[in-house]
């Protein structure tokens, strides 16, 4: 392998490094063309690669793609699966395959920020895959909206039998009831009786009463004595005063 082909295969690696949602690292001793052939077919319909890759280019490109943690599972022969789609069917994928075959040792691997050791890739090849548990959750998600719905039509169609039951009774009738006919009223009949039975009044109408009563007599309008008359009778003339010199 040249240069360029080395630098081809280390930029081809570091872009299925960034482009997977998971990475496994296993031991391939032991596995034949044919056998690789059948597993990388099976990981197909996972949207996974299965590739067995030099560990020195490896390393190479996990560092132009930023990924320390692949660097210590490149010792002895490795294979690597990176995962694109479905990680729970690639891990099922080659679990199955490892107990037809029994030619595969994981070594490790991650998916997301969390490190996968044996355990942790067993437990993920036990989960239900993508396609399962998108029906799940959408059946977990959908079934208390159903019950309400449920709920709801029940209620609406007891209450519409209900209606009927008290419409077949004449209970409803959609007509207003009519109001009872107003009686007489005792107050008003013994009001009437009394004013018809008192004579009618002999008094004058206020118009000729007022025109009988006399008038009252205008008040006799006195003069005030003039200045000269209070002067000539306040005042002693002349000849009293001779006749009391």
């Amino acid at each position: 392998m040249n240069r360029e082909e080395k630098s081809a295969t280390i930029q081809e690696i570091a872009a299925q490094i960034e482009g997977s949602e998971a990475i496994f690292a296993v031991d391939y001793r032991g596995i034949s063309v044919p056998q690789a052939a059948e597993l990388r077919s099976k990981l197909r319909e996972a949207d996974a690669s299965f590739r067995i890759v030099k560990n020195r280019l490896t390393k190479i490109a996990a560092d132009n793609a930023g990924e320390e943690r692949l660097a210590e599972l490149l010792q002895g022969p490795t294979a690597l699966t990176f995962v694109r789609g479905d990680t729970a069917a690639a891990a099922k994928a080659i679990t199955t395959f490892n107990k037809e075959h029994d030619v595969l040792t994981y070594k490790g691997g991650f998916m997301g920020e969390t490190a996968l050791d044996a355990d942790g890739f067993k437990a993920i090849s036990r989960l239900p895959g993508r396609e399962v548990l998108i029906g799940q959750f959408a059946g977990v998600v959908a079934s208390p909206i159903t019950g309400i719905v449920r709920g709801l039509n029940a209620l609406i169609q007891g209450l519409a039998t209900q209606l009927g039951q008290i419409a077949e009774q004449g209970l409803v009738t959609g007509e207003a009831p009519s109001a009872p006919a107003a009686g007489p009223d005792p107050d008003e009949d013994s009001s009437s009786s009394g004013a018809a039975g008192e004579e009618p009044s002999s008094a004058p109408p206020a118009d000729e009463a007022e025109a009988d009563s006399p008038e009252p007599e205008a008040a006799e309008e006195t003069e005030a004595p003039t200045a000269d008359e209070t002067s000539s009778d306040d005042q002693p003339s002349e000849t009293d005063n001779e006749k009391e010199e």
